[in-house]
């Protein structure tokens, strides 16, 4: 018997009369994934999915989704090597600078939920791929930027399709990779690796157009760059053939506006205050940060409240009830909260100590480049055979031997000695820590839901590098303000950089110690798994134990001890 998904679920081939039946099956989409053979064998998902034509095909797409998760992070690359040139150029205050990455974090973090529930609601391929173009016209215009606020403005605009792209990526990759799988996990670890190389790539790029050409051409490159992308997928993109809800009135209904209103707001009010107040007058104690802080927190806390009661949620607030779930992303957080820092401020010091030119720096972050492409294909190979617990371990440990190398160096220090080997340990904590979790994330949701599930995800991880970025910048301005006149970093200029590695370190120790508490296998439940191993482990040592004392007793009845009996 052949169930149909959709609204026609209730009508059956069985029910019709032959030329109905026929009719209908030669109606039928021959590539339709969401349609199901009940009495045929499922097809082995490690095979290519039908969707796809060839395996070009399937590798241009999954190329087209990493650009997409990857485009928040070019932007950011981009901007970090040139703003020094930016701020020199269009005579920028600190604070307009501090905006021109304020606004694209802003934008993205606060609208990633509500992209996310268009997106499972009305259909991905759309969103995704006029969300491509707009974002390579942005870039375009932010190269002619005649002033500080027309910078701030177009590079808000452009977090905003970054916050479109990605829940629209991401859950076509979910949904046409259901089923868990080796290819699945290849397929995310490519797209995984996007947040990172994005930003490593794209610093590099931005540093040699700026030398060559002036900032202005790190935008234009970028534009080049997505214009090239959105036409690959245009080609590449497969038909998003997910159940999908027609735009009437009763469905709009449906939409949770009020939680949409409150998450953008409160999102973007926090992260507004966090971004700027190390920046601001009075620091954190200006009075306009301070108002941010706490209607930020009340309309988070409404959103939570309203998520409660509203019949259907921008957010299921029954994902956080998953232990395994929530423990991952507190992990994953305690990272994220510092790796972001870590290069923004490695490249500070390198421009500010070490004399280096924005094209020497941008040389200087290829380490974690050719790092993330290793570990990411190790962990393609790793995450359906190897403990996914275990993972997270080697996940937290690089995350903080990283800080730890990267914290007790002093000026002068050699770059290959600290510098170089911290970026390269980094990335190791990021992707294995992403690869697992947002595995995890998919799962966990509906396939009608992976984009809400992204945007979970995602969130999370923009709020975390908001939250640390702000809170490394408040510790680095007051180090600065009070340096130390005795011990290690006794009038070392590079003191400021140490306080906030260490308290990296510290985060990342902490992340280190919740692994334990993890219950989480392989992907596919079949792989080595640490649990498992200890278990056996000590299965074996209770038999070891019986078996001597078997033998001991039988010893003892061989020497007549027991005659009594």
């Amino acid at each position: 018997m052949m169930a149909l998904d959709g609204p026609r679920a209730a009508v059956t081939v069985s029910a019709l009369d032959g030329h109905e039946a026929e009719a209908l099956e030669q109606r039928r989409p021959s590539t339709r994934f969401s349609v199901q053979d009940d009495q045929d064998a499922p097809m082995n998902p490690n095979q290519r999915p039908e969707i796809f034509r060839s395996t070009v095909h399937e590798v241009l797409f999954v190329f087209t989704a990493t650009m997409s998760v990857a485009m928040p992070s070019f932007l950011q690359g981009s901007t970090l090597v040139i703003s020094s040139f930016i701020k020199r150029d269009l005579d920028m205050t600190t604070a307009q600078l501090t905006w021109m990455t304020a606004a694209s974090s802003l934008t993205a973090g606060s609208f990633l939920l509500f992209f996310g529930k268009l997106a499972d609601m009305f259909g991905r391929r759309g969103i995704l791929l006029s969300s491509i173009f707009l974002f390579a016209i942005l870039s375009l215009a932010t190269g002619f930027s005649p002033n500080a606020l027309t910078l701030d403005i177009l590079n808000g605009l452009m977090g905003l399709t970054c916050a479109s792209t990605i829940p629209a990526a991401q859950g076509m990759l979910g949904s046409i990779y259901d089923k868990p799988s080796k290819r699945k996990n290849y397929a995310f670890a490519c797209f995984s690796s996007g947040n990172h190389l994005g930003f490593v790539f794209s610093s590099i790029f931005s540093g040699l157009a700026t030398q060559f050409f002036g900032w202005a051409a790190s935008f234009w490159l970028l534009a080049i760059i997505y214009l090239v992308v959105g036409i690959v997928a245009c080609f590449t993109v497969p038909v998003d053939d997910s159940d999908k809800l027609p735009l009437t009135l009763e469905v709009l209904k449906q939409f949770d506006v009020v939680g949409a209103l409150l998450t953008i707001g409160g999102l973007g009010l926090l992260i507004a205050a966090i971004s700027v107040g190390p920046s601001a007058p009075q620091g954190w104690k200006t009075p306009y940060i301070i108002v941010f802080m706490i209607l930020g927190v009340v309309m988070m806390a409404g959103f939570i409240w309203w998520e409660n009661r509203f019949a259907y949620p921008l957010m299921p607030l029954k994902i956080w009830r998953d232990r395994e779930f929530s423990l991952l992303l507190a992990i994953l957080l305690l990272g994220y909260l510092s790796f972001p820092a870590l290069f923004f401020f490695a490249a500070l010091y390198l421009q500010e100590l070490f004399k280096y030119s924005a094209l020497i720096t941008a040389v200087c972050l290829i380490p974690s480049a050719v790092s993330g492409v290793i570990v990411n294909i190790i962990a393609g190979r790793l995450l359906h055979r190897v403990s996914n617990k275990l993972l997270m371990g080697i996940g937290a440990a690089a995350f903080t031997i990283s800080f730890v190398l990267a914290a007790v160096q002093r000026s002068g220090a050699s770059y290959w000695a600290f510098t170089f080997p911290a970026l390269a340990i980094v990335v190791v904590g990021t992707d294995m820590e992403f690869n697992v979790v947002n595995m995890y994330v998919v799962s966990a949701l509906t396939k009608s839901q992976q984009s809400i599930a992204s945007s979970v995800f995602q969130t999370t991880i923009k709020l975390s590098v908001t939250i640390g970025l702000g809170i490394c910048a408040a510790i680095f301005t007051s180090v600065s303000n009070n340096p130390a006149s005795t011990g290690y970093y006794a009038h070392d200029p590079f003191e400021p950089y140490a306080a906030l590695f260490w308290f990296s370190a510290a985060l990342s120790f902490v992340s280190l110690l919740l692994v334990p508490l993890l219950k989480i296998k392989t992907q596919e439940n079949n792989g080595w798994d640490f649990d498992d191993w200890v278990q056996r482990m000590r299965y074996r040592r209770t038999l070891y134990l019986l078996g001597q004392i078997h033998e001991s007793i039988a010893h003892g009845f061989g020497r007549g001890e027991c005659d009594g009996y």
